[in-house]
C-alpha cells in the first residue's frame, strides 16, 4: 500500500493551529432517524449501502492514517475558514465526517460541542483525539436526525459528492441550523482524477470497443451556488481549488483511493476491467501526464462553500430603485475628478 513516504505533495498550505488532545471527550453512536424517503425528484445514482461497506472496509485497516492526507489538508481548510469567523460557537455539527478531520484542527475556544454524523459506524469508532467535548452520530448524511434551529455551524468535508439527493441535503442542513448559523463545506468538483478518467476511457475504447464510468459523476461549480440559494442560505461564497498529488503510477492511486473509501458507488459501474485494458490504462496514463521524475500526478479540484441562514441583523442589499445617484451621474463625477487630476 502507498503510504505518505510514497508520495509528493506538490503544494500543501500548512494546517491549522491544532491544540493536543488533554479534556475528555464524551462519544455516544446513537442510531439516526430517517425523516422520510427520499424525494422524488432525486436521482439514484450512487449505491450508498455499497459506500458504507467502503468507509466502513477502509476505517478496518491497519494503518488508516496512511490514506488521511487528502482529508486532513481538506479539513484544516475548512477549520481556517471556520476560524475566520469571529465569532464562538457553541454548538457545531459536522456533516459526514469520518474519522474527524475538521473537529481536530478546531478548539473549545471556537467551539463548544461538536455533533459528528457519518454513515459509517468504524469511522465514528476511529475518530482523531481532540479537545472539544464531541457527540458522534451514526446516521446517513441524506437525512439528518436533528430539530430545526439546533446548531450554530455545519461543516461537511468531501462527503455530499456522494449524496443522491443534494439539494435535499442542503435544504435539511438549513433547517438545522439556527437563524444567522453558517454551513462551510467542501467536496470534490468535475475535474477531480481528470488524468485517471482520461486514461480508462481511452484503454477501454481501444481494447473492448467502448467505455464505462469508472469515476463517479460531481456536481458542476455553476450549480453549487444555485443549489445553496435554492436551499434557503444567503451570503453565499463559493470558490474552487486543486490540489495535485504525485504518485508511483496508476494501480498506487487506485489503491490509495481504495484505502480513503473513495472507490465508486455509482449504481451504472461496471464491476470489473480486463487486465490487458488495466495494464493499457496504466500505461496511457504514464505516455501522457508522467512527470520528469517518473511519477504520474493526479489532480483533486475541491469545491468550497460558504451560505448563511437568514437572520434580521443581517445585511440586506437595498430596495429596488431606493438609489438617489445613478450610474449616469456617477460616470460624470468620475470624469471631471479625472480632469481634475490631469489639470494640476
Amino acid at each position: 500500500m502507498l503510504g505518505l513516504g510514497g508520495l509528493w505533495l506538490l503544494w500543501r498550505r500548512p494546517p491549522a493551529a491544532g491544540v493536543p488532545a488533554k479534556s475528555l471527550r464524551l462519544r455516544k453512536v446513537a442510531s439516526g432517524v430517517s425523516p422520510g424517503s427520499t424525494s422524488p425528484r432525486a436521482l439514484n445514482i450512487f449505491d450508498r449501502d455499497l459506500k458504507r461497506k467502503q468507509k466502513n472496509w477502509a476505517a478496518r485497516q491497519p494503518e488508516p492514517m496512511k490514506f488521511d492526507y487528502l482529508k486532513e489538508e481538506v479539513g484544516s481548510q475548512i477549520a481556517d475558514r471556520v476560524y475566520d469567523i469571529a465569532r464562538n460557537f457553541s454548538l457545531a455539527l459536522d456533516v459526514g465526517c469520518g474519522r474527524g478531520y475538521i473537529a481536530q484542527h478546531l478548539n473549545k475556544e471556537t467551539v463548544g460541542k461538536f455533533f459528528q454524523v457519518d454513515i459509517a459506524e468504524n469511522a465514528l469508532k476511529n475518530v482523531l483525539e481532540m479537545e472539544i467535548p464531541t457527540v458522534s452520530v451514526l446516521a446517513d448524511e441524506e437525512f439528518l436526525p436533528f430539530r430545526e434551529n439546533t446548531f450554530d455551524l455545519v461543516v461537511s468535508s468531501l462527503s455530499l459528492h456522494w449524496v443522491n439527493d443534494l439539494p435535499r441535503a442542503l435544504e435539511q442542513i438549513h433547517y438545522v441550523l439556527k437563524p444567522d448559523g453558517v454551513f462551510i463545506g467542501a467536496m470534490f468538483g468535475g475535474d477531480t482524477l481528470y488524468e485517471l478518467r482520461c486514461s480508462l476511457q481511452l484503454a477501454e475504447t481501444e481494447r473492448e470497443g467502448g467505455f464505462s464510468p469508472h469515476v463517479s459523476p460531481f456536481t458542476a461549480l455553476n450549480d453549487l451556488g444555485h443549489l445553496l440559494g435554492r436551499a434557503g442560505f444567503n451570503t453565499m461564497t463559493v470558490d474552487t481549488d486543486e490540489i495535485q498529488v504525485n504518485y508511483p503510477g496508476m494501480f498506487e492511486l487506485m489503491e490509495d483511493l481504495k484505502g480513503m473509501g473513495e472507490s465508486n458507488c455509482a449504481w451504472n459501474r461496471k464491476a470489473l476491467l480486463h487486465r490487458d485494458t488495466m495494464l493499457a490504462a496504466a500505461a496511457v496514463y504514464r505516455e501522457m501526464y508522467r512527470n520528469e521524475d517518473g511519477s504520474v500526478p493526479a489532480t483533486y479540484q475541491i469545491y468550497y462553500m460558504i451560505g448563511w441562514k437568514y437572520h434580521d441583523s443581517q445585511a440586506r442589499p437595498a430596495e429596488r430603485g431606493s438609489a438617489t445617484v445613478s450610474f449616469g451621474e456617477l460616470e460624470k463625477i468620475n470624469n471631471l475628478m479625472s480632469q481634475e487630476k490631469k489639470s494640476q
